[in-house]
């Protein structure tokens, strides 16, 4: 199952007792913030959780899958994420 936003919400009003439109600008706040830092170059360390870091690709030659055919891949950015320590000893126990 996946986590949605609704859900994020939905947990933060249960456990804060915020009201659901409070619950909602706290979300959107920090997810903002995530965004606008990753866009600006910087990366988005969260202690106990893992770091958020945008990363360059070069052009590249790719494939279609479908077709088969080759095509050029443009030059991007891309988001990466690799988890702390403590993140990846809750999920493998």
């Amino acid at each position: 199952m996946t986590l949605t936003k609704s859900q994020i919400v939905d947990s933060i009003q249960e456990k804060t007792g915020f009201s659901r439109n409070h619950s909602v600008e706290v979300t959107e706040t920090l997810l903002e913030i995530i965004k606008k830092t990753l866009a600006s170059g910087d990366s988005v360390m969260i202690s106990g959780f893992g770091k958020f870091t945008a990363k360059e690709k070069k052009a590249r030659r790719g494939r279609n899958p479908a077709t088969g055919e080759d095509m050029m891949l443009s030059a991007r950015r891309v988001v990466t994420f690799v988890c702390s320590g403590k993140l990846r000893e809750k999920i493998n126990s």
